[in-house]
């Protein structure tokens, strides 16, 4: 088991480093410091010492990569590079253009995006799982095509809907909940139900159908089969041999919204006014604040490949086969 996790981090390193190079080269190599001040300080006719003023006062003066005028290592950790990016491996964010603490801010805002996410994914789960094996049950009955049909129709709709719609009825006719906004501790919930109840009816068509597809894959392997054959109840079969044989593409579904639980929603939190690190990307992007996206785009790198090892991981616990690879 050791070594197949030493192997999984082994494959993670070259992947992140990639990562980092190509979001560099998109942010200065593309864009090169004097681009990036320019946009920043906002205009066409910006001056010379403005543009100077500003990418000194940031550390955008310093060469790319290799400092000539520098001695010894410090030609090379006399850098753009160094800096801005070489320092993200250590989650060394540093400052944002406006001054602000980046590791400070991700430490404040991850806790409103988490208690959004963390109960969209597990009660949405609950739900797309039970729905999908009810119709896994009745397939083929006049039950599967109805939830079919309506699942279709749940997924080819705007989530921008769900969320205008659900402040409207529930907030503002209705009065349940507050329409947006956000507070500290226990009266953080009444903020939070509306985006998990629009998050959990945004998401239940096509969650659904992809584990509708999955169970009805598996029921027509051999081992379902065999299970009927021997007498066990319809029932039995789907809890105990098809929904264990089919946690594995299960858990490669959930790796993919795993980074969304640490980074946020941007549509999500925007409209609701929860100050998560979703708002926090689009309050940068903005602001065009480069500092904090790359540092956001990096950090959300960092969490897909942590996802796609905690599933590798998972997968010697739900199938012994991989054990063997």
């Amino acid at each position: 088991m050791l070594a197949y996790i030493a192997r999984r981090l082994l494959y993670a390193i070259p992947i992140l480093v990639g990562v980092n190079l190509i979001t560099f080269a998109l942010f200065f190599v593309v864009n090169s410091p004097d681009d990036v001040a320019r946009v920043h300080l906002g205009g066409k006719h910006v001056t010379e010492e403005a543009m100077t003023k500003w990418k000194a006062d940031r550390g955008y003066d310093k060469p790319l990569f290799y400092n000539p005028d520098a001695s010894g290592a410090d030609k090379f950790r006399e850098t753009i590079f160094f800096d801005k990016s070489a320092r993200l491996f250590v989650f060394d964010f540093g400052a944002a253009d406006d001054g602000r603490d980046i590791a400070y801010d991700i430490r404040q805002r991850m806790w409103p995006s988490l208690a959004i996410a963390i109960p969209s994914l597990l009660v949405g789960l609950l739900v797309n799982i039970t729905i999908a094996m009810i119709l896994a049950f009745f397939r083929a009955s006049y039950i599967d095509i109805a939830g079919v049909i309506m699942g279709v129709v749940l997924m080819s709709i705007s989530s921008m809907f769900y969320i205008i719609g659900g402040q409207y009825l529930v907030s503002k006719s209705l009065h349940l909940v507050p329409i947006s906004g956000y507070d500290d501790g226990v009266n953080a919930i009444k903020f939070l139900i509306l985006p998990v109840i629009v998050g959990l009816i945004g998401g239940i068509g096509s969650g659904t159908r992809w584990y509708r597809t999955i169970f009805l894959e598996e029921i027509n392997r051999d081992y379902v089969r065999t299970a009927r054959a021997k007498g066990l109840l319809e029932s039995s079969v789907l809890f105990k041999h098809v929904l264990k044989n089919a946690m594995i593409p299960i858990l490669t579904g959930v790796v993919v919204i795993l980074p969304i639980l640490f980074m946020g929603s941007l549509i999500t939190e925007s409209f609701f006014g929860i100050p998560g690190l979703g708002s926090y990307v689009i309050d940068a992007i903005q602001a065009q604040d480069f500092a904090i996206v790359r540092a956001m785009v990096f950090l959300g790198s960092v969490l897909y490949i942590v996802g796609l090892i905690l599933t590798d991981i998972s997968y010697t616990l739900v199938d012994p086969r991989v054990r063997l690879n």
